[in-house]
């Protein structure tokens, strides 16, 4: 019993000792290993190579002997007998380690433990579940999911027509527009892009008149704007249910090119919008769909240099109820207040070598993107209006990896989308490229071909608009 007292002693020391100072875990677990060995084993694990520890650490199991049951004569005389016998094993073999399973396996173990853990839905529970929170959440699913869920039931497919639904779609943020696009082989089709999945979709707008072309030229609150090719009627639409709506004719007749604004008069469709057409000798008219009609709020006001000289190639701005055209000669921007008529001039020189430029906004802000050329190099850049100074600043460019693809290229750019997130056309006669660029993150990314639905056949983007999707917005 003294023996076994003190070998008790000698072990509670160890553990003392080893608590207090922690060895690195290697040493740890060699430690644990010699007090387990008798001291014959004991003086040859000592001897080992570092290497047979870490092999023996993985391929064995070390079974433990309770000191606390018998005499130290007993555990002595035990070990001994065990040794010669060879009926007791200190180490006891492992299974090898497992071999390293495909992906596809480890995802159909995982598809199979989720499935055999899903637990059933209570009908007792579900049945009392408020209607207001089934039309929260489904408002804030993303849209693909959205219409794949109106296939659940008659309910949920009526959905778009109540107006709670409409009321918590309001209360969803804008975060990712889309792009409505119209391609050259299919002009009374369009393509809408999603850039959150980066897919296509090709929407059938059997609304739209077969015989005319119409182009996209401005968007707000989920509806798009639409113009025939020419210049004289108006159309609106939700390409995403299909609603759609015939302007009343305009009350001044011009056949000469248009440039085409849209705002809301509220925070959504609910409360109306308004759609602004202006020319370049100062022409222009105001619709309300409150009123559904066209009206002619006054003149262009002497301060502003007539003609306008817009630029075409570039979509209208609108930040807070305010559109803003590009216009050259001279230089600048012109705005017009939706709500109080009036209309501003502002004197902007247009940054050096810049060619096929564009206005764009972001959270406020009013940017300008286009194509810098000098010599046979060609990049895009973007530049952010300083709103003390009135100047261009630049703020970021195309990385310089793509910009290569364009030396000596005639490259010609159309801005698709500036609402945050734009969407570029890049063509020449040896390609054809289709980019996106978040603004805030300034994130470029190359957009997907797109493609005949049901086909190969790659579509090549003649003209687009950005728009929020919104699945209750009606003309």
């Amino acid at each position: 019993m003294e023996g076994l007292a003190m070998l008790r002693q000698l072990i509670g020391q160890l553990q003392e000792l080893v608590g207090s100072h922690p060895p690195p875990p290697h040493y740890q677990h060699h430690l644990q290993l010699q007090l387990q060995l008798p001291p014959l084993l004991r003086h040859r694990h000592s001897q080992q190579p570092q290497q047979d520890h870490h092999h023996h650490h993985h391929l064995l199991r070390w079974c433990p002997i309770n000191v606390d049951e018998g005499s130290a004569d007993d555990y002595y005389s035990f070990m001994m007998a065990a040794g010669k016998s060879g009926s007791y094993k200190m180490m006891e073999p492992c299974k090898p380690p497992p071999t390293k399973r495909s992906r596809k396996e480890r995802t159909r173990g995982k598809s199979s433990e989720t499935t055999n853990t899903t637990e059933p839905m209570e009908q007792h529970i579900w049945k009392d579940f408020p209607e207001d929170l089934y039309e929260a959440v489904i408002a804030r699913l993303p849209i693909a999911t959205y219409f794949r869920f109106r296939t659940v039931c008659r309910k949920w497919n009526s959905l778009l027509d109540t107006e709670s639904f409409s009321q918590h779609c309001a209360e969803v943020p804008q975060t990712t527009p889309w792009f409505y696009t119209i391609t050259h082989e299919n002009v009374n089709s369009g393509a809408m892009y999603d850039p959150s999945l980066k897919k296509w979709h090709h929407p059938t707008l059997s609304s739209l008149p077969t015989k005319l072309i119409v182009l996209p030229v401005a968007s707000a609150g989920g509806l798009v704007c639409f113009l025939d090719i020419g210049n004289r009627n108006f159309y609106v639409c939700n390409p995403l249910n299909q609603s759609f709506k015939e302007l009343p004719a305009r009350s001044v007749k011009v056949w000469s090119r248009i440039a085409v604004g849209m705002t809301l008069n509220r925070s959504s469709t609910s409360g109306g919008y308004k759609i602004l057409w202006v020319v370049c000798d100062g022409e222009y008219e105001v619709y309300d769909s409150v009123t559904n009609s066209w009206t002619r709020p006054g003149i262009m006001p002497s301060g502003v240099k007539l003609p306008l000289s817009l630029n075409f190639r570039s979509q209208a701005v609108s930040i807070d109820g305010t559109l803003y055209f590009m216009r050259s000669d001279p230089e600048g921007i012109v705005s017009y207040d939706m709500a109080t008529g009036i209309w501003k001039q502002f004197i902007i020189p247009t940054p050096l070598h810049l060619t096929d430029h564009t206005l764009a906004e972001c959270g406020g802000r009013i940017m300008l993107v286009g194509l810098l050329s000098k010599n046979a190099a060609t990049c895009v850049c973007i530049w952010e209006l300083q709103k003390m100074t009135l100047l261009w600043k630049e703020v970021d460019r195309m990385p310089n990896i793509w910009c290569l693809e364009f030396y000596g290229k005639h490259v010609r750019m159309t801005c698709l989308g500036n609402k945050g997130l734009l969407m570029l056309s890049l063509r020449s006669r040896q390609m054809n490229r289709l980019v996106t660029y978040n603004v805030s993150s300034r994130e470029w990314l190359k957009v997907p071909v797109c493609v005949v639905p049901h086909g190969r056949k790659r579509q090549w983007i003649a003209c687009g608009t950005a728009f929020y999707p919104t699945p209750t917005a009606v003309p």
